[in-house]
């Protein structure tokens, strides 16, 4: 938390030219364009593009009246593609128009030597060509365009296959046989019959697109308890999508999800206390907080080793905190809190308390540590403030939903253990920061050639599989960079404009490094408070009263939300959450007493 500083992402990349390929003779006159919608006049109609990234446009165009727009945006290199059907043994000529800088056009699948061509700087419309031929078995290949990772976009038209034609592909089934498993409080698992042909498969839930999956199985995610949701799926591959399957209804269960660790209010307030540290702010007493504080966060519970697991809290030294209280006396302050209806938790991390469980004895050490503090205090549960590098990914591990990593796996075995100990009642929370959650959406890991931060996303894996007992997640909307929000717009900290984009994504849900098939699904809103530090003295990145009153206008009513359109309006938003109660205390309690007197409706 406040003793905090910005994370940066470090990227590696190189650009690697791909030489060209001689020309073959001429096509025979039988030959045909087998592209579909090459030209881009029946909009993006037989292609797939990564990401979102593609779009068609009326200007520039090189032939016709449309062409390919198509973006590159952190890791996605923007890529266009389709699958057409070719004849084994068989020469193949592929050309296009393209404008832009790095601008590449390849086919990949030919069952010999896959082929591209690029440009570095087209400022006109500029014609690349290549050639192949295709192997003994090859029925299929597929054609591509692309830019680079991180520049501007580029434009593609009148693109061609020219050679014998194959035998098309044909448009999929409706799947069969759908089936729902036995729901959770917010998820439903989904089966069904394999598609012949198919490529990919589409989830539908209440006639609305959620996931895109490789394989005939997937689970939907961040349901609402006790709830009945309809289902259906279709079938997808080069020729297009199938007619949708059947509908499977299935009821959320009741228990867990609806309201993890107990009761809040419909609107809370979060705050952390340093109680084992002083610093400028001053120390407060437990029994000084006021009452607008629905959960207090016990700063900070640390390590006695980096990896050891074995998590220390005692309250601030009197010779650096002269009126701290006694522990017979704090303790007595957290049960008159509770008694009045508030949640009094141990945080564990902060900037100085890195916490690797890269073993399991340490992920045991961590249990049995960190319910010695909660049984000796008496708390309602934990907070979990990991940064620096607390957690990070392993190369290789790619897949937010099937971890891999030691630290990360054994966090999440830790924490289910603490839950399973405590009950339904226990209270969780987690306060990582933007880096390690919405750049997410750029980058997840090292990535796929290596040379990116590991940390990147890395709470993600932790947030998702955590998610049916996660009582709060509350972003530090704070010491951070500039990241990338659903609009693919860079956003800023510091006004109102951050915090919607920010809580926007993580209400809507988005694509782990911009790959569709691995959605980060949207968690409810009653599990999301908005993160900020309370003075300009408690962190980089204060926002004004008016800026935050701004954003849960936007964000709960939309009303006065400025140019960032949000994916949904969401009453039922749990709060705020500020670093921290010392800091606002030094500050005449601004941050608070602007929480008590807004009108959530």
């Amino acid at each position: 938390m406040a003793r905090t500083r910005p994370l940066t992402l470090l990227l590696a990349g190189a650009l690697a030219a791909c030489g060209l390929v001689a020309l073959t003779p001429a096509a025979q006159a039988a030959d045909a364009d087998l592209a579909r919608n090459g030209g881009f006049e029946s909009g993006l109609d037989g292609w797939s593009c990564t990401a979102g990234s593609g779009a068609v446009v009326s200007s520039p165009v090189h032939g016709g009246s449309k062409a390919l727009r198509a973006t590159p945006a952190g890791s996605d290199n923007a890529r266009c593609s389709q699958t057409v059907a070719v004849q084994p043994n068989s020469a193949y000529t592929l050309s296009g128009w393209v404008r832009g800088g790095y601008v590449y056009l390849g086919a990949s699948g030919t069952g010999t030597t896959d082929v591209s061509t690029w440009t570095p700087s087209a400022a006109d419309w500029q014609r690349l060509t290549t050639t192949f031929r295709t192997g003994a078995a090859t029925t299929a290949v597929t054609v591509y365009t692309h830019g680079w990772y991180g520049t501007a976009a580029y434009h593609a038209d009148d693109l061609s296959l020219v050679g014998p034609g194959g035998t098309p592909v044909e448009l999929p089934a409706a799947p069969t046989g759908l089936t729902a498993g036995t729901p959770t409080s917010s998820s439903v698992p989904l089966t069904w019959s394999p598609v012949p042909g198919a490529t990919s498969y589409h989830v539908y839930r209440g006639g609305s697109r959620i996931l895109t999956v490789a394989s005939p199985a997937a689970t939907a995610t961040g349901l609402t308890p006790a709830t009945s949701y309809g289902f259906q799926v279709s079938a997808v591959n080069s020729a297009g999508e199938s007619p949708k399957s059947a509908t499977v209804t299935a009821t959320t269960a009741t228990g867990g999800g609806g309201n993890p660790g107990g009761q809040l209010p419909a609107h809370a307030l979060v705050g952390y206390l340093h109680a084992s540290f002083a610093n400028g702010s001053g120390y407060t007493r437990m029994a000084d907080v006021p009452d607008s504080w629905d959960v207090v966060n016990l700063a900070f519970g640390e390590p006695t080793s980096v990896t050891s697991g074995d998590i220390r809290f005692s309250l601030c030294p009197a010779t650096e905190c002269p009126n701290v209280e006694s522990p017979a006396e704090f303790k007595a302050a957290i049960k008159a809190k509770q008694a009045a209806g508030k949640k009094v938790l141990i945080s564990i991390g902060g900037q100085n308390g890195q916490v690797q469980l890269s073993t399991t004895a340490a992920r045991d050490t961590f249990v049995s540590s960190v319910s010695k503090i909660i049984d000796e205090y008496g708390l309602d549960g934990l907070d979990i403030d990991f940064e620096g590098h607390s957690l990070s990914l392993q190369t290789g591990d790619t897949d937010f939903r099937n971890p891999t990593s030691p630290v990360i796996v054994n966090l999440i075995q830790a924490v289910r253990t603490l839950k399973a100990k405590y009950g339904s009642g226990f209270v969780l929370t987690m306060a990582p920061e933007t880096f390690f959650v919405q750049l997410g959406y750029q980058f997840y890991g090292s990535g796929p050639w290596g040379g990116q931060d590991p940390r990147a996303g890395a709470y993600l894996p932790v947030i998702h599989a955590l998610r049916d007992d996660l009582t709060l997640l509350h972003v530090q909307d704070y010491n951070s960079g500039p990241i990338m929000g659903l609009d693919n717009q860079y956003h800023s900290m510091g006004g109102a404009d951050f915090h919607i984009a920010m809580t926007d994504m993580l209400l809507t849900g988005f694509p782990v490094a911009g790959n569709t098939d691995r959605v980060f699904p949207a968690l409810r809103p009653d599990q999301v408070a908005i993160g900020l530090p309370a003075s300009t003295q408690a962190g980089n990145g204060h926002t004004a009263p008016a800026e935050v009153a701004k954003a849960l206008d936007c964000l709960t009513k939309k009303t006065n939300c400025g140019s960032y359109q949000t994916h949904g309006t969401w009453p039922a938003l749990r709060g705020l959450m500020t670093w921290s109660i010392n800091w606002d205390r030094f500050n005449a309690w601004e941050f608070s007493r602007n929480f008590d007197a807004y009108t959530w409706s």
